[in-house]
């Protein structure tokens, strides 16, 4: 999976942050977030023995992230009173605008509504946005996430309720 993320955010990702943000942001807002690997609520597509899309949710409060990522919240989250978290979705740049994205999508919101959740909540990139509004998210608010040599990354907070 870490070969995979490299590869969306270096290539996908290309038009809407810089190669310094994307670099810097690899392994720390960008990567493998073991925890949703625990949890198993993180999905992977293959085609063969190769994994070309992967994403999760969570029931836990951090938003993003990977597992370096400073102030990470781990506690659990009420389904009665927060929103289910969507998290890192990557695609591999060779399997993009074959609905991989949507598909891991749908599969995610309906493993969070099986646990109780009937709102989502995500933190995504400028090139998700397309997609997660095109699946009814809408803009919350915009952050940037500090990375190394005093950069950030844009990260827009989205929203959707059932």
């Amino acid at each position: 999976m870490t070969a995979l993320i490299a590869q969306s955010v270096m290539v996908l990702q290309a038009g809407d942050y810089s190669d310094a943000q994307r670099r810097a942001a690899l392994g720390t807002v960008f990567g493998v977030d073991t925890q949703l690997i625990r949890d198993q609520t993180y999905l992977v597509i293959e085609n063969g023995a190769d994994i070309i899309a992967c994403g999760g949710w969570s029931y836990r409060r951090t938003l993003y992230g990977a597992d370096a990522l400073a102030g990470r919240e781990d506690n659990v989250l009420d389904p009665e009173t927060d929103a289910a978290r969507i998290r890192a979705f990557f695609v591999h740049p060779d399997w993009t605008r074959r609905g991989l994205g949507g598909q891991i999508l749908k599969a995610c919101e309906a493993a969070a509504i099986r646990a109780g959740f009937r709102r989502f909540e995500m933190g995504a990139t400028l090139t998700g946005v397309p997609l997660y509004r095109a699946f009814g998210y809408v803009p919350i608010e915009a952050t940037e996430a500090p990375l190394s040599d005093g950069l950030t990354l844009p990260i827009i907070r989205m929203g959707r309720s059932l």
